[in-house]
């Protein structure tokens, strides 16, 4: 039996249209333009409205790269949503999604490893993909951030926005060369390798301390006690470990395929915080124009950071047939890991 290769035949991303930027912030915190940006890199975060929900971000995202791919819903097999703000926690924010996109055929759920999670579930697909259970997967991660934060708390707030981004995968055998496409020129990336990692024993340190069973039913005074809010525990000692594993999982998708994090033309790391993007390339030793950032202007968006960049920067050409990319993520769990990708 020839071996599976997996292949990214479309992205697409989608941000809310409202703009929430620092100077909105100083009107309601005690903060600065200047003092968010230089601490995060953020300068500006998209706000979903109210009535809009995260599966609701994911279905234009999804739109979006099924066009690119040149399929429709019908020809789905799985959908995986990567995500830690579903609209419900019954049914998943997958479910949604699937019934939103009308794919009627596809088995949907959703991923949670905060962060790290579109890697995740780049991982979770390839499962599938490789052993042919499915030929059409969908992976997407949305996130409406805005609405588990305490927009009274200056340190936290301050980073975090909503999006979604989503890629189509499919399988090809061993040996092909050039995938089955409606568009001849469409270019494709193969996944060469992808490698996930978690440290549940310190999990604590990226924490939404209300929702679960250690906290049931909600109460007025969990609710006063903002237990259903994100809060960042010990985060000098997150960022060290941050930086680590952000430059660990580089190295290994790199080492595993026999390449240098140099001969990457692109590391796309989810936008965390711009000073651990820093340390993350001088502990690699590359430039930081080799690390494509959208933190200025869309924030920190979880799970949904890689994905979006990612489309952006097809979209935009700043992805050329032949070059490597990398995806490396950090996140709550502790969950991390990468990818490496060639176009």
């Amino acid at each position: 039996m020839r071996s599976k290769r997996i292949r990214i035949v479309g992205t697409g991303s989608y941000l809310p249209e409202r703009v929430l930027n620092n100077f909105d912030l100083e009107k309601v915190l005690n903060t600065s333009d200047e003092w968010i940006y230089q601490r995060t890199g953020v300068r500006e975060r998209r706000i979903a409205d109210p009535e809009v929900n995260t599966s609701d971000l994911a279905r234009e995202a999804s739109l979006r790269a099924m066009e690119m791919a040149g399929i429709s819903a019908k020809d789905l097999d799985l959908i995986l949503l990567a995500t830690i703000t579903p609209d419900t926690c019954c049914p998943s924010g997958a479910n949604w999604l699937e019934g939103k996109l009308g794919a009627q055929k596809a088995v949907s759920f959703d991923v949670t490893a905060a962060c790290c999670g579109f890697i995740f579930g780049l991982s979770v697909a390839e499962q599938y993909l490789k052993t042919g259970a499915a030929r059409h997967v969908l992976v997407v991660a949305s996130e409406v951030m805005s609405r588990c934060q305490d927009w009274t708390d200056r340190e936290n707030c301050i980073l975090w926005g909503d999006g979604a981004g989503a890629v189509v995968l499919q399988a090809f055998d061993e040996g092909s060369e050039n995938p089955p496409s409606s568009s001849p020129k469409r270019m494709v990336g193969e996944i060469l390798s992808t490698h996930i990692h978690s440290d549940g024993k310190n999990g604590g340190n990226l924490l939404m301390p209300g929702g679960g069973s250690r906290t049931t039913p909600i109460s007025y005074e969990s609710v006063d006690k903002k237990l259903h809010t994100l809060r960042m525990i010990k985060a000098n000692e997150s960022v060290r470990v941050a930086v680590k594993r952000f430059a660990e999982a580089a190295e290994e998708a790199a080492s595993f395929n026999g390449i240098e994090v140099s001969d990457a033309r692109w590391i796309i790391p989810h936008q965390a915080n711009i000073r651990i993007l820093q340390q993350m390339a001088k502990r690699l030793n590359v430039p930081m124009e080799k690390v494509y950032l959208t933190i200025e202007k869309y924030g920190n968006i979880s799970s949904s950071t890689i994905p979006i960049a990612l489309d952006e920067a097809v979209r935009n050409g700043s992805i050329q047939e032949g070059d490597y990319v990398i995806l490396t993520g950090f996140g709550g769990g502790l969950t991390w890991g990468s990818s490496l990708i060639r176009w």
